[in-house]
């Protein structure tokens, strides 16, 4: 069964295909074919499991256009896998935002597709994306169906609790509640934690957490979210490359006052706080590590302030679980930078978590980095969001 996944973000469309028989493999996939579009750059990358390569400029202003072109390197030319797309069986999309109503993969039909385009004023960098993938697929491969996996959905049994904002309960009538977001990376690091650990109720409870631009950690207890640090947008939490995390709600308030406008807030909130704001250099750590052995202190400052924050919202998880049996970190910063991984173990060593420094700096994958007699296991694991979306295409096809 060839299944296709579609990543659409602001800044990038990715894609991959996979290649699962009838039954699904224990560990991931390797996919058959990869390719991106980075729309900034106006270019079209597209790999192969067997080594080829090529890039191409977009050769059309539209983007459903630069979509099938990209489709275009499966097929045809040195990166091709099949030989024609009608190959394709099923076409799987990351869905940033679906919010209370989709708890689980959805076929994609004229109802979804409204209901992600509701959810697009709160996410519009993101759901806009994704409906612009699926429409193109339905001009490309008009027969093929599609479906949505929701980032959203990971999130959906927190209890209420943890959910309600503390607003007058119109509000919550509305739909403004804690949602919660890279849920599907939340979900691969769980399924694959306890691929490595085994045992999973010996590990029952577990915080995993998506260190990347974006930010977040989640209290998960017997297989289940429970608490996560991303709310009804996903500004809430954690300090981020470019987005501040929580702040006093009272500073928007002055904000206005001082003649800010939602648009201005969004984007100062959004795209020039957090690391980049804060550090005025960067919203890259290695950018910032520079900066650091050069004496500038304000770079200095925003490191101390992400430590400070990352270990407040592993407090906070903590305590939604009422303890701890393993720590997961992923994604780009959560992978590759051994300081944050210490930064957030340091905060629990009272649980009595003890790192392996040189499995820590070691560049680990999928491998546990503590030692032999730590209380709480510390897992690095290479996050695969696309084979999330394959695995529940295939569940979804064979239902």
């Amino acid at each position: 069964m060839k299944i296709l996944v579609l990543n659409a973000g602001s800044s990038s469309q990715k894609s991959c295909l996979y290649d699962v028989g009838e039954a699904l493999p224990e560990l991931p996939a390797e996919p058959l074919w990869e390719a991106k579009i980075d729309w900034s750059a106006g270019v079209v990358e597209a790999k192969t499991a067997a080594g080829e390569s090529l890039e191409q400029q977009i050769s059309g202003d539209e983007r459903s256009s630069a979509i099938a072109q990209m489709l275009n390197t499966l097929w045809q030319g040195k990166t091709s896998v099949i030989s024609r797309l009608s190959d394709i069986d099923v076409v799987g999309h990351r869905v940033v935002h679906g919010g209370d109503k989709y708890r689980q993969a959805t076929r994609v039909t004229p109802e979804v597709k409204e209901a992600i385009a509701s959810f697009s004023a709160i996410v519009p960098e993101h759901n806009p994306a994704h409906l612009e993938g699926m429409e193109a697929i339905e001009q490309i491969l008009p027969n093929v169906p599609q479906v949505a996996v929701f980032d959203t959905a990971f999130h959906a049994q927190i209890p209420l609790a943890a959910a309600v904002y503390p607003l007058p309960e119109q509000f919550f009538e509305q739909g403004i509640r804690r949602y919660g977001f890279h849920g599907i990376s939340h979900q691969y690091c769980l399924q694959r934690a306890t691929q490595i650990l085994g045992k999973e109720e010996q590990y029952a409870r577990m915080i995993t957490c998506h260190l990347g631009n974006g930010c977040s950690l989640a209290a998960i207890r017997d297989g289940v979210c429970v608490d996560t640090t991303m709310g009804y947008t996903p500004l809430e939490g954690l300090m981020m490359g470019s987005r501040s995390g929580s702040v006093d709600p009272a500073i928007l308030i002055q904000l206005l006052r001082q003649g800010y406008d939602a648009q201005q807030l969004n984007h100062l909130l959004n795209q020039e706080s957090g690391l980049k704001g804060l550090s005025g250099v960067s919203n890259d750590l290695r950018q910032i590590t520079d900066a650091i052995a050069s004496g500038n202190k304000q770079a200095q400052l925003a490191w101390d302030v992400y430590q400070h924050r990352l270990r407040f919202y592993l407090g906070a998880m903590l305590t939604s679980l009422g303890g701890l049996d393993a720590l997961v970190f992923t994604a780009g910063v959560g992978e590759h930078y051994a300081p944050v991984r210490t930064a957030g173990c340091e905060a629990l060593e009272f649980l009595g978590l003890k790192l392996d420094e040189e499995k820590n700096n070691a560049s680990p994958v999928d491998t546990d980095i503590a030692t032999a007699d730590s209380a709480v296991r510390v897992l690095v694991i290479h996050t695969q969001e696309d084979w999330v979306i394959a695995q529940e295409c295939w569940k979804l096809s064979h239902s």
